[in-house]
């Protein structure tokens, strides 16, 4: 079934000549390796928050002990199998987005090289901002290790980053999900959106016609904007 879905949606996208999904080959995949930076793991200590900075945001984990990462990943395959060996396998981007759209995640456990993905590890960066209430490592280890398993995934209100400000903080929040609110509201509060939105909204009606499913968001979202803004 998750095969089906995903060459439905991959020939989608390949004749909207939008290419949404990477799909790395075992050749790329072994070529990745290659590349990927080494780590002294000695410097790491259970309980540490790592942090890998991808291209978009960055990705979070909590380091439980001999060479191994718990962290949150949005992942679609427990939607469809109880087999963790499947389950287990590196999660590739197509599994992630189908992840984020269906809401789905699992906490896992992998190494630290699976982990970074070929990326640089910071570590306890978040430190300086919870000065007061970094818990014992051996804390923060125990509660990643409670809540491996499958587990809802929302960008706003349980993502990797709430995971980890949880197991090593104990109050789950994330600085990405509020920076992308705060540019969100700047947005709306810009009224010059509004004006982009009408433009939008009257060429859709000339080129689509009279129709009420594009007449009545014309109308709609410009208004709200206006309103909220």
């Amino acid at each position: 079934m998750y095969e089906k879905v995903s060459l439905f949606l991959e020939k989608f996208f390949l004749l909207a000549n939008f290419k949404l999904f990477t799909v790395g080959s075992s050749a790329e995949e072994e070529e990745k390796r290659k590349h990927a930076i080494s780590y002294d793991i000695s410097y790491f200590k259970p309980g540490d928050l790592l942090e890998v900075p991808r291209t978009l945001f960055i990705h979070f984990g909590i380091y439980l002990g001999d060479n191994m990462v718990a962290h949150l990943m949005p992942d679609i395959l427990p939607v469809f199998t109880s087999d963790h060996r499947q389950i287990q396998k590196v999660v590739t981007n197509k599994r992630l987005i189908l992840g984020v759209i269906a809401k789905t995640a699992s906490i896992r456990v992998d190494t630290v090289d699976d982990f970074a993905y070929g990326g640089y590890i910071l570590v306890n960066h978040m430190d300086v901002l919870f000065k007061n209430s970094v818990l014992c490592g051996e804390e923060a280890v125990c509660r990643a290790k409670k809540l491996v398993g499958t587990t809802e995934y929302s960008l706003l209100w349980n993502n990797c980053e709430h995971f980890v400000t949880h197991c090593r903080y104990g109050t789950p929040v994330s600085f990405q999900t509020d920076k992308f609110c705060e540019i969100v509201k700047m947005i709306i509060r810009d009224q010059r959106s509004v004006l982009a939105s009408a433009l939008l909204g009257l060429a859709s009606i000339f080129y689509l016609g009279l129709a009420p499913s594009t007449t009545l968001p014309t109308i709609l979202i410009p208004f709200t904007l206006w309103m909220v803004g």
